[in-house]
């Protein structure tokens, strides 16, 4: 099998010396970062995804807006090492830990695949909005399909509803008023992202989609959605629509590791600084929950830039457990993420866990919103046109300054 060919069904490998499961950043940058190690023998990327790896963060921005076709951009422009094969299409139905093999469907029937080294980054899925008729049209956000399917409904809709105010509700709903559909958003929240950003950030997030032409309604409950498409609210209002979104979370996609006995806590695996979940296993991405070395607790991160470190990590690891003189490594980047929302971008750097009090800053053109916990000390920063202190604030978390210090600019 030559490097960037896709095993079929019936030539599926029996064994593989680190299989992944999952083509998303944290599988690809762990299939990397193994091989980058040094790591022995061959590695075998298996993926319910049907489409070869790609970058999601296009989805709900440039391809939503109609500015770039809904096409596979590739997670890593220089392709998968010569050792690593993809399996598409294929759903890892059970881990056998003690045999170390892994169960697939595939469209051929059921395979086994033997492992010496396990890496889980199955990812999450978007969560169902419930209330939802059936024949109601509601698209769901997350993967290439489904980003194709919302493309094509929004290039023929004139109105549309998007029920969610995280940041792909923000970024998808600007999208949407930027190709020309008449976009509302519906959130409970008084302020898009106030639970997780403050009022007074959600409050300057909220201006930016009203500037683009969304309509905010806030503070307010979808009750169901009726076929075809029309939404009631919580005070009996019902919006008619064209098309509607969904993005009211995610849910990880933990099932599999539950059932193989891997500690696991709301979906999510539990792992060590090093990423490690057994003797031989690994998990990294939305799918972990990891202690981090510099926070000194376990943390949950779902954004694209961490599944790569974390991948990063894991696959690192899992070659140092295969080969001499290789150090494993530790999870201590602060996480953080950026979001697009319209013209607009969002720069941010936190534990991720919560905050006790919220500082905003504000500036000429953008501010800062600096977070500490209870004891005054920084856990976060959020900046807007503020590069300088969203560099300065990540330093500031790792080192436990004090939000003091970070107001005085030391």
């Amino acid at each position: 099998m030559t490097h960037g060919e896709t095993p079929s069904a019936d030539v599926v490998p029996p064994e593989a010396t680190l299989l992944i499961i999952g083509s998303g950043p944290a599988g690809v940058s762990a299939a990397r970062s193994y091989a980058d190690s040094g790591g022995p023998g061959t590695v075998l990327i298996v993926t319910a995804d049907a489409d070869r790896p790609y970058q999601r963060p296009p989805l709900s921005k440039e391809m939503l807006a109609g500015e770039q076709p809904v096409h596979p951009q590739p997670i890593e422009e220089e392709g998968l090492p010569e050792q690593v094969s993809l399996l598409l299409g294929t759903e890892v139905t059970a881990v056998d830990r003690s045999a170390r093999t892994v169960l697939c469907r595939t469209s051929e029937g059921m395979r086994s695949i033997r492992y010496s080294q396990l890496v889980m980054a199955l990812g999450s899925r978007p969560k169902p909005l419930p209330g939802v008729e059936d024949g109601a049209r509601v698209h769901l956000l997350r993967s290439l399909r489904q980003a194709g399917a919302l493309a094509e409904a929004a290039a023929g809709a004139r109105s549309a509803v998007v029920v969610g105010s995280g940041f792909i509700g923000c970024e998808a709903a600007a999208s949407l008023a930027a190709r020309g559909v008449r976009t509302t958003m519906v959130t409970p929240e008084p302020t898009p992202q106030a639970a997780r950003l403050g009022e007074k950030a959600g409050a300057h997030v909220a201006d930016w989609l009203r500037g683009a032409g969304v309509r905010v309604l806030a503070g307010t409950q979808v009750e169901a959605v009726r076929a075809p498409c029309t939404v009631r609210l919580d005070d009996g209002t019902e919006i008619p629509a064209d098309l509607v979104l969904a993005a009211v979370g995610v849910e990880q996609n933990g099932e599999v590791p539950d059932a193989a006995g891997f500690p696991t806590e709301e979906g999510r695996v539990l792992v060590d600084e090093q990423l490690r979940a057994g003797a031989a296993e690994w998990a990294a991405g939305d799918l972990a929950e990891a202690r981090h070395a510099v926070a000194g607790r376990r943390l949950a991160v779902e954004h694209w830039g961490d599944a790569l470190s974390m991948g990063e990590i894991a696959g690192h690891n899992a070659a140092a457990a295969l080969t001499r003189g290789a150090e494993p490594r530790a999870w201590d980047a602060v996480p953080g993420f950026w979001s697009v929302i319209g013209d607009r971008t969002l720069k941010y750097a936190a534990w991720g866990d919560g905050y006790s009090t919220a500082h905003p800053v504000e500036h000429d053109d953008g501010f800062t919103v600096w977070y500490a916990d209870a004891e005054g000390v920084l856990v976060g920063v959020l900046t807007h046109q503020a590069d300088e202190d969203y560099e300065r604030g990540s330093e500031l978390i790792e080192r436990r300054s004090t939000v003091e210090e970070a107001l005085r600019g030391g």
